[in-house]
């Protein structure tokens, strides 16, 4: 979220943002309501605190069936046993969220109970309930805390009320901390970050220039450290597409896009992704951007796509695919009789639509043209002004873009490392189409 973060080149209109390590977690203290923002609104303020458990960002959706994350979850608390706390405190219905999630770590071996701290409960004093001796005493008892689905913005107002971290949000990160499991899904997992959206839901008015503090973003809780920046639902709603103004305009380099029903493991610099809907890890180290353009616009991104199994080093960069894959085909563009599998040569109408970005990055790996693009713009009379403003994306293979291949489960499943990026402004027609005539 600080702005110390982002080097402006002074001999040119394009800057470039700094590479910056990925860190500890965070303790985090605003110094007013607004906690994100520009040059002009002070930032977050992170003190260190050492961390030596886990951190899990589930990208929303998830099944109560999924064996795959709730069994995970329940070993890196220490396995069959683990005592876990529920906080439902963004739920519509707390008790009904809460006691869903309880049972599905309790049918995996863990020992969880909710913990009654959520706005819609009733005859419940959040206040005194965040400084509660025996709430906290039963978070310090667990090895794992799980965050509900729901609205984000009620887990921070609630824990961290403006911006400073209440007793229970303090008993939560010593559970972290003491080598725990903090967890969270949907909501759950967009508070991990120390900068977070908290109401952003039209990713193309983000891409317009809509990044209000306290109105589309917030301070997070902090738990992944302050370098790395997490959504949610990633794929399936575009969210790519808010994503990259939000990590350019706070200087942050590290992104990582969960896809529902996944998991995304962060743990000593490295992250593991679970489940069949994977991870897209968004790399902003060597991005640029040209203020002559008059809008949005980033140039040089680099994109890497986890899917279950795989692993990626967020220092080094290093990746090493799951284990299924890596037994599959090696896919390098680059070398020498490379033949591409893929036919087809897309142009991504709805570049933000379900499964596109993924679409167009397989394509720009394995298909028989070395870029892709793709367009975002809405449609809508409601549209964000200005009403004509569209985004074109490119998805581009460059030296470093590989992958692996295997179809060993039945589907077409990719991992897919270094693909390019760049966005540009593009001017749409007004209207887009009229009524056919011969």
């Amino acid at each position: 979220m600080s702005n110390d973060r982002l080097s402006i080149d002074r001999d040119g209109p394009r800057r470039r943002l700094a590479r910056i390590g990925v860190g500890t977690v965070v303790a985090l203290a605003c110094s007013g309501p607004a906690c994100a923002g520009d040059a002009t609104v002070q930032p977050c303020l992170a003190s260190p605190v050492p961390a030596t458990g886990a951190v899990v960002a589930i990208g929303g959706a998830l099944r109560y069936d999924n064996a795959l994350v709730w069994s995970r979850l329940v070993a890196l608390a220490g396995g069959p046993g683990a005592r876990f706390v529920v906080l439902a405190t963004a739920s519509e219905n707390p008790e009904r969220s809460a006691a869903l999630a309880v049972a599905a770590l309790e049918a995996h071996g863990a020992r969880a109970e909710p913990l009654p701290v959520a706005p819609h409960l009733e005859n419940v004093d959040l206040q005194q309930a965040t400084r509660d001796p025996q709430l906290i005493a039963r978070v310090a008892a667990a090895r794992g805390v799980f965050f509900t689905g729901g609205a984000q913005e009620r887990i921070v107002d609630t824990l961290q009320p403006g911006g400073r971290a209440t007793p229970l949000l303090e008993a939560i990160r010593d559970v972290l901390a003491r080598g725990g499991v903090i967890a969270g899904t949907s909501a759950g997992a967009a508070v991990l970050s120390r900068v977070m959206f908290r109401d952003a839901t039209d990713v193309l008015a983000v891409m317009k220039g809509a990044l209000r503090d306290g109105r589309e973003v917030d301070c997070g809780l902090g738990f992944v450290g302050p370098d790395v920046f997490v959504d949610q639902h990633f794929l399936a709603r575009g969210r790519l597409g808010r994503m990259l103004p939000l990590m350019q305009a706070r200087g942050l380099l590290v992104g990582l896009g969960v896809e529902e029903d996944s998991a995304a493991i962060l743990r000593g610099g490295q992250v593991e992704v679970v489940g069949a809907g994977g991870a897209l890890f968004v790399d902003l180290a060597h991005a640029t951007t040209d203020a002559q353009l008059g809008a949005f616009n980033i140039a040089g991104v680099r994109l890497t796509y986890l899917g279950d199994g795989d692993r990626l080093d967020l220092r080094t960069r290093a990746l090493s695919p799951a284990a299924l894959r890596a037994r599959g085909t090696r896919v390098e563009p680059g070398a020498t009789g490379f033949a591409p599998y893929l036919e087809e040569r897309p142009f991504l109408m709805d570049v933000l639509a379900d499964g596109a970005v993924l679409r167009g990055m397989t394509y720009a790996l394995d298909g028989p043209s070395a870029e892709v693009r793709g367009l975002a713009f809405d449609a809508r009379p409601e549209a964000a002004a200005p009403r004509n403003l569209g985004f074109e994306f490119r998805f581009s293979r460059v030296p470093g873009t590989s992958g692996w291949f295997s179809s060993a489960l039945g589907g077409e499943a990719y991992t897919i490392e270094n693909v390019r990026l760049d966005v540009v402004p593009v001017k749409v027609a007004e209207p887009l189409y009229r009524a056919w005539s011969p």
